[in-house]
């Protein structure tokens, strides 16, 4: 690895070690240099090569940034495709769901370990926004909250590279859980709707408390309900098409759910 690439490395660490938020402030190169044990050039350079990724940005006069929100160009192009795709055939979203439990698990995992105070509050106010819209009836206000929690989990593993990728999903999780909440709310039972608040309140309790496996248990549980759920759904909405498409000479043959024996 070269000299450059490592001092990157290390740098990507100690920020994540340091627990520095977006838009937050990255120590003075000379003492950056000090604790990674390396010159204030190679510094400079592993500063630069950060910036050109668009992980920090650099003011002149003042000092050297963690980006408000990393993005990776590149791959929100990649993903802008797969919107399309989900508009046009929603069984798509199960992939979606499937890429979510790969990453947010792993996220889960990581923000019950390092979150702080301030990653705690920000979970919580997610939390809280969701289910005052919720409550009110506000269905996109709420799911736009619902995706706002989950990117505030992964925000809080401090791993920029799962929060560039969430952050580049952001625009495909917020089509597909627009969808799964107004299929589970208005086409579910009241049960179902009620199980799904449980387990994102659960979900943050055990990122709250500090509790790695639970967060990546409730994760998991929380998005196969989703997933069955939402399946039964489609199950059931594609019997009730076929049905409408039989002949009218089979329709009698059919069993008459107002028949008394």
């Amino acid at each position: 690895m070269r000299l450059a690439d490592h001092v990157v490395e290390k740098l990507l660490a100690l920020v994540q070690a340091r627990g520095l938020q977006p838009g937050q402030k990255l120590p003075a190169e000379r003492q950056l240099a000090e604790e990674l044990g390396v010159s204030r050039t190679s510094v400079r350079e592993a500063i630069q090569k950060l910036t050109s990724q668009g992980v920090l940005t650099a003011r002149r006069g003042d000092g050297t940034y963690l980006q408000p929100r990393p993005t990776a160009d590149w791959l929100q192009e990649a993903m802008q495709p797969l919107a399309g795709l989900i508009d046009a055939d929603p069984h798509y979203r199960y992939d979606v769901l499937e890429a979510r439990h790969a990453l947010e698990s792993s996220a889960a995992w990581l923000a019950a370990q390092r979150a702080t105070e301030q990653d705690k509050a920000r979970i919580r106010h997610s939390f809280e926004v969701m289910i005052g819209h919720q409550q009110s009836g506000h269905a996109e206000l709420a799911a736009r909250a619902d995706a706002q929690f989950h990117l505030a989990i992964a925000e809080a593993s401090h791993n920029l590279v799962l929060v560039q990728v969430m952050h580049s999903l952001f625009t495909v999780v917020l089509s597909t859980v627009e969808r799964n909440r107004h299929d589970m709310f208005h086409l579910s039972s009241p049960v179902t709707v009620q199980a799904l608040t449980e387990q994102h309140q659960a979900l943050m309790q055990a990122i709250l408390d500090g509790d790695a496996q639970r967060a990546r248990d409730c994760i998991g549980e929380h998005l196969e309900h989703v997933r069955t759920t939402i399946q039964r759904l489609d199950e059931d909405r594609a019997r009730q098409e076929r049905a409408t498409r039989l002949p009218p000479d089979l329709v009698p043959l059919l069993p008459d759910p107002n028949h008394q024996n």
